[in-house]
């Protein structure tokens, strides 16, 4: 009750948007653009998922969109070189997730601000990408991996099915496990988590290694999806992914969020993405609607929290 009260106005939001286009449109409601929708949304969707657990312990990370290039391109070149599609994955993931430790022991070790921390490091990956490709797309010849991104498993895209996989995964994480208890507790009040007997450091540092895997893992399955592993891409993908997250009722402020809210959050981002290109309205013109979605949830989010001073 609780969830479903939290989440009641992005739940409508999507309801009412998902209406409008199909008003308007002739094509949302069809399958192949509903599939299409779906197969988008997951790279959003990994890279959400991460984003909610920091912004939960009470950080941001802003490396994710150069993690997403620099796991597409390793995970190419893996598999051009022949190695197994498990080690396609695992390599790219293990990269992430260092990425991740590097950013989360800086943070909780120092005074640095996540913001700084992570935009360093944002700038740092995109520059290893590059070095890697030598700032030409990576080419992907290895078909089975291919298939990760454009194949589907009992008539569901492989992309959703990973996405359900890795919901389940972290909700159970964040619902039903200390660490997750623990990650609320940091957000919310890091002092008195502290005194609790809360090893708040160890926690920031595991938090943002997930949000470095999923990351990773968005990356390589987006490469999968585009046959390549590019450079370029992932930029602007953490706000996106931001969006998503606040969208669905996580606080900039930590100690709040889920990730059920955090899915509604990402279909609603991936509805109005596609809803806007159905209607063929400018790319420049997009970009400032997401950014009004932005700032428009993100002050959603400071009349809750004043809500809640004030009681």
């Amino acid at each position: 009750m609780i969830w479903l009260k939290r989440n009641m106005a992005a739940m409508i939001a999507l309801v009412f948007l998902c209406i409008i286009l199909s008003i308007t449109t002739d094509t949302f409601l069809v399958k192949n653009n509903l599939l299409s929708v779906l197969r988008q949304v997951c790279v959003n969707g990994f890279i959400a998922f991460g984003i909610t657990c920091v912004l939960i312990c009470g950080g941001i990370d802003l490396s994710v969109g150069s993690v997403v290039a620099a796991a597409g391109v390793i995970a190419v070149r893996c598999g051009n070189a022949g190695l197994p599609v498990v080690l396609c994955f695992l390599i790219p993931l293990l990269f992430g997730a260092v990425i991740g430790l590097f950013n989360g022991y800086v943070i909780s070790h120092t005074t640095l601000p996540p913001f700084i921390v992570t935009l360093s490091m944002q700038i740092i990956v995109r520059g290893v990408s590059y070095i890697l490709t030598g700032g030409q797309p990576a080419q992907s010849n290895n078909e089975t991996f291919n298939n990760m991104g454009v194949g589907s498993f009992l008539g569901i895209p492989i992309p959703v099915v990973f996405v359900i996989v890795a919901f389940v995964i972290l909700y159970f994480i964040m619902n039903r496990t200390s660490f997750g208890r623990h990650v609320y507790a940091t957000g919310g009040n890091k002092e008195a988590a502290k005194y609790a007997g809360v090893d708040t450091k160890w926690i920031q540092v595991r938090v943002f290694i997930i949000s470095g895997v999923m990351a990773a893992l968005a990356g390589v399955v987006l490469a999968a999806r585009l046959y390549s592993g590019q450079p370029s891409v992932g930029e602007g993908f953490e706000r996106d992914a931001i969006a998503a997250s606040v969208l669905g009722g996580t606080s900039f402020n930590g100690g709040i969020g889920t990730m059920g809210g955090t899915v509604i959050g990402v279909l609603i981002i991936g509805v109005l993405n596609n809803g806007m290109n159905l209607l063929k309205i400018s790319s420049y013109w997009q970009f400032v609607v997401k950014g009004c979605v932005i700032l428009g949830a993100v002050y959603v989010d400071y009349l809750k929290k004043r809500g809640s001073l004030k009681k």
